[in-house]
């Protein structure tokens, strides 16, 4: 499975499955993740993120990823996510409204292992558009 396919599955496994195990054997212990001003870090950081946005959108699937760029040790993605918005997400209460967002990731790795990402996702907007 090359890198693209890789991050497809695993995609799947974390956000649309709950698969928690994957995290030790694709994360470095190292992680960090960059997300406009803030940087977050390690496998605790991936489990408990993915974990409420699970909870705040119980039936979220992945419709689609698009391979941006593809450099020696650099990927560049969009991920398409949906969902229904069921639970409260970083104080914005919950529309029990169906919601589309996107994300960009850049994900950097060290011996097949993502060490580092740079993160843009317009959920939070999306989130709070519904309440109008």
């Amino acid at each position: 499975m090359d890198r693209s396919e890789h991050l497809k599955f695993i995609s799947n496994q974390l956000f649309c499955q709950g698969n928690f195990e994957l995290v030790e054997s694709t994360f470095s212990s190292e992680y960090i993740a960059h997300a406009g001003e803030k940087t977050y870090s390690g496998h605790k950081f991936i489990k408990q993120f993915i974990k409420q946005v699970r909870k705040a959108i119980p039936d979220i699937r992945i419709v689609r990823i698009d391979i941006l760029s593809n450099a020696e040790n650099k990927l560049t993605w969009q991920r398409t996510f949906t969902g229904t918005n069921k639970f409260s997400l970083k104080g914005i209460a919950a529309s029990n409204k169906k919601v589309k967002w996107y994300e960009i990731v850049v994900s950097r790795f060290e011996n097949d292992k993502i060490v580092e990402e740079w993160i843009s996702s317009d959920l939070a907007f999306q989130l709070m558009m519904k309440h109008k």
